[in-house]
């Protein structure tokens, strides 16, 4: 009997290959951020707490590859550099905004299982001997 959904490898390469990149932490954040609209660099920074620049330029290289952000660079002195979502990370913000405010809202309910699972006795490892 044919099993009612059938996955091909190649599905699930390209599901976890957008997920590795849409479901990173720096990645949500920067969506999330540059949904209000275009940032420049350094305002990105200041609103993303810890991000080191190494890792927001990563990051920002990453997005704009897979077609998420826009890099404008306008012909000043300095030169000034916005990001901005295109359509595509639009699509993608309402999802990962989402999925933001679920973790809000039920971050006490995961740490009061984290703390009632890691105070919890293990069951010894089958076949370990005392």
């Amino acid at each position: 009997m044919k099993p009612r959904h059938s996955h091909l490898p190649a599905d699930c390469r390209a599901v976890s290959d957008v997920l590795a990149r849409v479901g990173d932490k720096w990645s949500v954040l920067v969506v999330t951020r540059l949904g209000d609209g275009p940032k420049r660099f350094n305002e990105l920074k200041r609103s993303i707490g810890g991000i080191s620049q190494r890792m927001l330029t990563l990051t920002l290289r990453g997005l704009e590859r897979d077609g998420l952000v826009t890099r404008t660079v306008f012909p000043t002195i300095p030169p000034r550099v916005d990001y901005a979502l295109t359509p595509l990370g639009r699509d993608l913000l309402q999802p990962v905004s989402a999925l933001g405010a679920w973790a809000i809202r039920n971050q006490a309910k995961i740490a009061r299982a984290r703390e009632a699972f890691d105070g919890a006795p293990r069951p010894a490892a089958l076949g370990a001997s005392a």
